[in-house]
């Protein structure tokens, strides 16, 4: 497994497209398979596809509604002479009848002498009358005498009495709604005992078509059920027509001629209401959605859904795609795609509406949504674990607790280019190392640099200093910077002398080894210095330069072994705090004009 990060930390574009295919699987599972969205989907497919349109006339509702419950009493006590008396109305003028009469209700079981009135009026209409079948789970035999379980099986079904049904065609009246309770299929037919029953809607359509010579075709099902492509929302086919006013005469002859009525419940105490894909606050009468269905049927407004194979594909090709390009690019950049999707996939849906084809709206939006989250997640963890390497990087050279400042001051503080500021800096050499790197092993010579080294490098990190740089047995520190201290000349002093008494700790204990004293020299000085990211844009260092460092390192390049020499500045800020002992003009620096006074630290006396 460390092999494996290790290459995909080295390879940034592998892991890329490794995560972006396992995120794009990720999510074509989850809502492609699974179908963790398919309610919140389907709530969005009717809120983007479903829309009032303008109405061809060809539909006339005539309710069973309040005012005929006042005029003909309680629904549960009327005999079928009631609605005999309004198919009589409507066949009353031979030359005026509606070209196709649908009675959105059941009318099972013989009652009495007005069965034949009512049997008697439908002969004179066109008229299709409803059946229902119940619709459950039972264990059925196929063809070849094998048993299965069927969850869509008929456990029943009810038609019309038969002096009724001699003299009308039927439809069956079922309307399914899906598993959030909102109507947006329509069922085709049913096959009660293998015979094909078709729709009250279907049949309905079909006969108006063949009255008029207008061509319409079936819409294609999955398992008998189809999409519907709404006209109207509840109320919308609504003229106000009673079945009160039609047997009572109110309702005039040009109002149905030659169309299609559809006689149905139209009061709530009835209780033939639905929640539709078309309006979810409000119920639809079921003779309402039988008419929205007719109008679709009419209109050939047929929406084919595309199976979800072909959905879930292209759902993986746009989030695998989608998720590359979140990782590989800046949080900005990856916004403009993220809204880029969005609004391609808005338009996409609501063009293969118009043409016909019912997509997922959700699948695309919500999977790349979840994607380009997950993205930030992954770009705070990488950020995460990229700060915490050079944090720990950095706290080689530099005090933790001020890395940890820098990280919480911003790297802003560290500009590029460098930034002048005042800085005490320490060099520090080891005295006739390259006569005893010379005499020894490598492997002995590589041993006690590494134990001086550690040694220095710990007195530096132990004042708070930042380590700049090992040029073979020298080392260079300062202090101030990258972010200021309070007291950086007395934090390079001390470091000086822990360095010299460290030195001889050291030597001390590889004396039998070396065969002679390990000695450094020390210089210090405190002043303006540029400070910052130095070299290629592929390889920097993090360092300062200027007349300051210049002079610490000519004081340390003069100090004899076992000894620190300091500037005047540097002896003037520590005063009190340690000795020094002025060395006058006899000591002269390479490149300074006499008169650069230069001191030596009383280390005895610390």
């Amino acid at each position: 497994m460390k092999k494996i990060s290790e290459f995909l930390q080295k390879n940034k574009t592998v892991a890329a497209l490794i995560y972006a295919l396992a995120g794009a699987a990720a999510v074509t599972l989850v809502i492609g398979v699974w179908g963790l969205l398919d309610r919140l989907d389907g709530l969005a497919q009717d809120a983007l596809y479903q829309q009032p349109m303008a109405l061809s006339g060809e539909i006339i509702m005539i309710g069973i509604d309040d005012r005929a419950l006042e005029q003909f009493g309680p629904y549960n006590s009327w005999d079928r002479s009631i609605m005999a008396s309004a198919l009589e109305k409507l066949a009353a003028d031979d030359g005026h009848k509606p070209a196709v009469v649908a009675i959105d209700t059941l009318y099972t079981g013989k009652t009495g002498e007005s069965d034949t009135k009512l049997a008697e009026a439908a002969s004179k209409l066109n008229v299709i009358v409803g059946s229902f079948a119940k619709i459950g789970s039972k264990v059925v035999r196929d063809a070849n005498g094998n048993m299965y379980y069927d969850p869509y099986a008929i456990t029943d079904y009810s038609l019309p009495y038969e002096e009724l049904r001699k003299v009308t065609k039927q439809g069956h009246i079922n309307a399914v709604a899906d598993s959030d309770g909102i109507l947006r299929h329509a069922l085709l037919y049913i096959t009660p005992e293998n015979e094909k029953i078709y729709s009250m809607a279907y049949m309905t359509a079909k006969e108006y078509a063949d009255a008029h010579e207008l061509d319409i075709t079936e819409p294609e099902t999955s398992k008998g059920y189809y999409y519907v492509s709404y006209s109207a929302m509840p109320g919308g086919f609504d003229d106000g027509y009673s079945i009160a006013d039609l047997i009572n005469g109110d309702i005039p002859v040009d109002a149905y001629e030659d169309k299609i009525v559809i006689i149905g419940p139209y009061a709530v105490a009835l209780q033939d209401e639905y929640f539709t894909a078309i309006d979810h606050s409000g119920h639809m009468f079921g003779m309402e959605y039988q008419a929205n269905v007719m109008q679709m049927i009419l209109d050939g407004n047929y929406k084919r859904e595309l199976p979800n194979l072909p959905q879930q594909i292209i759902l993986f090709i746009a989030c695998f795609a989608a998720f590359f390009i979140f990782l590989k690019t800046s949080f900005k950049a990856s916004s403009f795609t993220l809204a880029g999707i969005v609004a391609a996939f808005v338009a996409a849906t609501y063009a293969a509406y118009s043409a016909g084809v019912v997509l997922h709206p959700l699948w695309i939006i919500v999977g790349v949504f979840v994607l380009y989250l997950v993205s930030i997640v992954i770009r705070y963890v990488r950020t995460a674990i990229e700060r915490q390497r050079v944090t720990k990087t950095f706290e080689r050279y530099v005090d933790p607790e001020i890395v940890k400042a820098i990280l919480n001051e911003g790297i802003d503080n560290l500009s590029l280019g460098g930034k002048l500021c005042d800085i005490a800096v320490l060099f520090v050499d080891v005295r006739g190392f390259t006569t005893m790197s010379e005499r020894l092993d490598p492997e002995k010579v590589v041993f006690i640099l590494n134990r001086y080294l550690t040694m220095a490098s710990d007195c530096v990190e132990r004042n708070h200093g930042t380590l700049d740089k090992f040029v073979g047995d020298a080392m260079m520190a300062f202090w101030g910077a990258p972010i200021s201290q309070e007291d950086p000349v007395f934090n390079a002093v001390q470091t000086a002398v822990e360095i010299v008494k460290g030195a001889k700790k050291v030597s001390d204990e590889l004396y039998d080894e070396i065969g002679e004293v390990l000695n450094v020299g020390v210089g210090v000085h405190y002043g303006p210095a540029v400070v910052g990211n130095m070299g290629a844009e592929k390889h920097m260092d993090y360092t300062a330069i200027g007349d300051t460092v210049n002079t610490a390192a000519r004081l340390e390049a003069n100090a004899p072994g076992g000894t620190v020499y300091v500037s005047r500045i540097v002896a003037d800020m520590t005063a009190g705090r340690f000795k020094y002992t002025s060395l006058g003009g006899t000591v002269k620096l390479k490149g300074k004009a006499d008169g650069f006074e230069v001191l030596r630290m009383d280390i005895t006396e610390v």
